[in-house]
C-alpha cells in the first residue's frame, strides 16, 4: 500500500506466510505468537490491518487477533496430517516492566526474587482465551502449551541491564532506557518449556504405543 509517495506497512490478516510450505511435513511443529500484539502499531491498527484489499481504518487488536489466528488454524486444517505431524502453540510468556514499557524507561534491574504470591500475578490475557476458542474449533488436535501463568512469577529471570556487555556512552548514562524485561537469561525460563514440551512427547509416545 503506497500512501503519499511513502510505503506503508499493513499486516495481512488472511494470509500465512510466504515459509509455510516449508514445515507443514515435519514431525513436530511447533507455533506462538504474543508480545508483537502489544506494540503500538498493532494494538492501536490504525490503517494497519489488510484482509485481501480492504484495509481497516481502525482495527481492534482483539479482534485483530483472532482473524488472524483464525487464519492460521484454517492453514493447519488445510495443511497438517495429524498421523505424521504434532502440532503445539505455546502461549506467550510475560514480561515484567515497571515504570513504563521497553521504550519508555520500564525497569526489572532490582528484581532477584520470583513472585510467590498468587495474587500478584496479571489477569490471565484475553488474547489467550481468544486463541484457545479457535483450538477448541479446529479439526486438528493442536497441544497448547500454557506458559503465562508461571513466566509471571519469574520477574527476576530477565537479562535487564545485562544483556548488552559494550554499552556505548549515552546506554552508560540511561541504563534504566536500556533494560530488557520481556525476553529472558539462559539458563533460565525457557529451559521449562522445552521441559514441557519434552513431557508431552513422551505422553503422546506412550499414549501411541497403547493404541497399537
Amino acid at each position: 500500500m503506497v500512501k503519499n509517495g511513502t510505503k506503508k506497512e499493513t499486516l495481512r490478516l488472511d494470509l500465512v506466510g510466504r515459509s509455510s510450505d516449508q514445515y507443514k511435513e515435519a514431525d513436530i511443529i511447533i507455533f506462538n505468537t504474543g508480545h508483537w500484539w502489544t506494540h503500538d502499531k498493532t494494538s492501536k491498527g490504525k490503517d494497519y490491518y489488510q484482509e485481501g484489499s480492504h484495509i481497516y481504518n481502525e482495527l481492534n487488536v482483539l479482534e485483530a487477533f483472532r482473524k488472524a489466528i483464525t487464519t492460521w488454524s484454517r492453514w493447519v486444517d488445510a495443511n497438517i496430517n495429524t498421523s505424521k505431524s504434532m502440532v503445539f502453540f505455546r502461549g506467550y510468556s510475560s514480561s515484567h516492566f515497571s515504570g513504563g514499557q521497553w521504550n519508555s524507561g520500564g525497569q526489572c534491574d532490582s528484581e532477584i526474587v520470583p513472585i510467590k504470591n498468587e495474587k500478584y500475578l496479571r489477569q490471565y490475557p484475553p488474547k489467550m482465551r481468544v486463541l484457545e476458542k479457535v483450538l477448541r474449533n479446529m479439526k486438528t488436535h493442536v497441544t497448547y502449551l500454557n506458559v503465562t501463568k508461571m513466566t509471571d512469577f519469574r520477574k527476576d529471570g530477565h537479562p535487564s541491564i545485562y544483556r548488552k556487555q559494550n554499552l556505548s556512552p549515552d546506554e552508560r548514562k540511561s541504563p534504566l532506557m536500556y533494560q530488557d524485561c520481556s525476553h529472558w537469561c539462559l539458563p533460565g525460563v525457557p529451559d521449562t518449556w522445552n521441559a514441557i514440551l519434552y513431557a508431552e512427547l513422551l505422553i503422546k509416545q506412550y499414549q501411541n504405543q497403547n493404541h497399537h
